[in-house]
């Protein structure tokens, strides 16, 4: 699939010509993308591939060594971390981990994004905020546990609804299905979609899971040794003649892989067996 030409108008968030080395290592190679406003973008590809290094520069998490960054038009990555502060309010972030704190109520983990923003002074309005965020994502009645007392999906469930708590534009998500089970995970997914529709937002999913890439991609974008190899929809992905990209969406270990494995049913004299040691 074809694209037409980058401006800094393209989408939502543009990233051009945009380059990370950490010393030598190549991680984001000369990489060009702009983010549709309102639509789901998969990003997938081998791990350490530079999924989620870009991700982290759309919001200036990182920044690059050469290249440009733009939010809505206006270029973000040269901005201080003050300056960088009112954008990043309309990013919501769902970490893989969910990255809840344990030691504050589902609550507490809630509003924690609003009190860095402003004082509460309505605690009303904030209770009647926190429940519609939960109720959004089927968690309503759990607001004052502690997540030590939720399992792997409730914790997701309530990460996501920490990400909404300020309304943002975009939401962010790195391996959301991560540690799931395919019922939990076809959760997740579902609460993906539910959250596009309804309060409108772009979403941005870095992901290893194609059942889930499948399911809830506009479009998929796939890295290969920091470059994008592959950009189109899912039946786009699904026929794409590149072997890597077939590879990857299948599970299948390359040839020149696997021959490699292969060898290490060959004993050298160099090598050592657990009698050399008794």
């Amino acid at each position: 699939m074809i694209r037409a030409a980058i401006d800094n108008n393209s989408g939502i968030i543009v990233v051009r010509e945009l380059t990370k080395r950490y010393d030598e290592r190549l991680v984001l190679d000369n990489v060009s993308v702009a983010i549709e406003k309102g639509k789901t973008t998969v990003i997938i590809g081998r791990s350490g591939c530079g999924k989620t290094v870009l991700m982290k520069h759309m919001i200036v998490l990182e920044r690059p060594s050469s290249g440009e960054v733009y939010f809505k038009g206006q270029r973000i990555d040269h901005l201080s971390e003050k300056q960088l502060a009112e954008i990043r309010r309309q990013y919501g972030f769902c970490f893989q981990m969910s990255a809840l704190f344990d030691s504050l109520t589902v609550y507490e983990n809630i509003i924690f994004p609003i009190q860095q923003k402003q004082k509460i002074t309505d605690w009303k309005a904030m209770d009647e905020l926190v429940k519609g965020k939960l109720a959004m994502v089927g968690m309503d009645g759990f607001q004052q546990q502690y997540p030590a007392s939720l399992s792997g999906g409730q914790k997701k469930r309530v990460a996501l609804a920490r990400a909404i708590a300020l309304d943002p534009e975009v939401i962010m998500y790195d391996e959301p299905t991560t540690g799931l089970d395919p019922v939990r995970s076809d959760i997740i997914n579902e609460l993906i979609l539910k959250l596009k529709h309804e309060l409108h937002v772009t979403s941005i999913v870095v992901t290893h899971d194609m059942n889930s890439a499948y399911k809830i991609a506009d479009r998929i974008i796939m890295f290969h040794n920091g470059k994008i190899i592959a950009d189109g929809d899912a039946e786009h992905i699904r026929n794409h003649p590149n072997p890597t990209v077939q590879e990857f969406i299948h599970g299948k270990v390359s040839e020149a892989e696997l021959a490699a494995l292969r060898l290490g049913g060959t004993r050298y004299n160099t090598q050592y067996s657990p009698e050399d040691f008794k």
